[in-house]
């Protein structure tokens, strides 16, 4: 440990794995810490003894749940949507090849008390329940514009400006109403709550698109839902990742305590990690929130409940699926997410689902208060764990110090906003835009 690298890496989250991975591919050299004995951080898989551990103070499991190896379950869930960007980076760096996927069966949304299947295409969306008759027509204009879009072909603007106006006035330009509203801009765009309609609609559309085109790739391949997931748990992502940087220049080291950040008493700038009496020394250090305690701010908090099932979701039945709760239907700021697995994905054994739960806190109170509303679509529940977790975000974005610190994951079910995170510290770091390029082939 006690020598000089160009990066060091603290913590085995997603996020830092993914920039351990670009950065060792690009020739820098890499030592990657984390004071825990897995890789994964607060996104890993644990089997069932671990989730007692972790949630029931040490409590051994009941044996009627099983064998401990046959659960991966998710501290952090969420799916992977075939065209969003995680899934590009996987692509373009080879790391899909350590990995093998499955495809959720369906992905459902709450609407006046009732679930729907989220539509797979702009047809099928103008057939469903979920678009009123008078709103048929309207909706199908607003698709046509964004599929007919040109960015440089002003007459497909119909006279909008996507990075200067908001997705209110584009919604008003096209007399969409609440309920459509909510469903391209929950169901499909996965916006967590409606402040996107006041942010500039670049954003929102551009989502729109990627849900489109990540349903037509999962409609050529015969499958309901533009969503998939990696077989064994989602800690098998930053695996796959650290493998990658492995290859390269990455050096590892689990179970490792991080004692002090050093920093130079004249500027601040990042000098080295120690852990015990070695020093590692680096021009710059990327970790998550954890590792910062002084150098981060608390922007809210999540709450999660894993849930274990005897039976699938009763309006599901499926081995996997996710149901969307817009906030407008439950009363609450924000949407709340509901993701459940089963044996298919290989994360818990046969007869078993895994039900997982999700928004941001509102209250001070009890958390299974702003979660009942989910809870109670899930059927009858064999155990639950819940956490409370605070989310953090940097002071500063590292360029004077060298101290480059990633987000807290959020309450939303996908990637784009981790994918999001690993593009704004990749530009602060480099000081330029992360261009995938294909990687080159290596023996291993």
């Amino acid at each position: 440990m006690d020598e000089e690298y160009d990066v060091i890496i603290l913590g085995t989250g997603l996020t830092e794995c993914m920039l351990s991975g670009i950065l060792a591919v690009e020739g820098k050299k890499v030592l990657h810490i984390d004071r825990n004995d897995f890789y994964g951080g607060e996104c890993a898989s644990l089997n069932l003894t671990q989730l007692y551990q972790r949630f029931r103070n040490g409590a051994s499991p009941p044996e009627a749940l099983g064998r401990d190896r046959d659960y991966n379950i998710d501290l952090i869930p969420k799916f992977l949507m075939e065209g969003e960007g995680l899934v590009k980076v996987l692509v373009y760096t080879d790391v899909v090849r350590y990995l093998e996927f499955n495809a959720i069966a369906t992905s459902m949304v709450l609407c006046q008390g009732s679930i729907y299947k989220v539509p797979s295409t702009a047809a099928e969306a103008l057939s469903s329940s979920l678009v009123g008759l008078l709103q048929k027509p309207r909706a199908r204009t607003f698709f046509n514009f964004l599929k007919n879009w040109k960015e440089d072909d002003p007459k497909t603007h119909e006279g909008l400006d996507l990075n200067r106006d908001t997705m209110a006035k584009v919604y008003s330009s096209f007399s969409l109403n609440d309920d459509t509203q909510e469903f391209i801009g929950h169901a499909m765009a996965l916006q967590l709550d409606d402040k996107y309609k006041a942010r500039p609609a670049r954003e929102t559309c551009d989502r729109v698109i990627m849900y489109a085109n990540s349903a037509a790739r999962a409609m050529e391949g015969k499958r309901d839902s533009p969503y998939i997931y990696p077989l064994f748990g989602l800690g098998d992502l930053p695996q796959a990742f650290a493998r990658l940087s492995a290859v390269y220049t990455g050096t590892f080291m689990l179970n490792t305590p991080v004692d002090e950040i050093v920093c130079s008493p004249e500027d601040g700038s990042f000098v080295g990690v120690r852990s015990g009496d070695q020093v590692a020394k680096a021009k710059i250090v990327i970790g998550d929130p954890s590792y910062f305690t002084s150098q981060v701010r608390k922007t809210g908090r999540v709450i999660r409940a894993i849930c274990i099932l005897r039976s699938p979701i009763p309006s599901a039945k499926a081995d996997s699926a996710q149901i969307i709760l817009p906030q407008r239907q439950t009363g609450r700021e924000h949407d709340i997410y509901i993701t459940c697995l089963s044996e298919a994905q290989k994360i818990c054994p046969k007869g078993c689902w895994i039900a997982s739960v999700s928004t941001i806190a509102e209250t001070s109170g009890d958390p299974k208060n702003e979660i009942a509303a989910a809870l109670k679509l899930l059927g009858p529940i064999e155990q639950i764990f819940v956490s409370d977790s605070d989310v953090f975000e940097p002071l500063s974005d590292g360029t004077k110090t060298n101290v480059f610190i990633s987000r807290s994951y959020d309450a939303t079910s996908h990637f784009e906003t981790v994918y999001e995170d690993v593009k704004d510290l990749y530009r602060r770091i480099t000081g330029k835009d992360l261009v995938l390029q294909k990687r080159p082939p290596t023996t291993e």
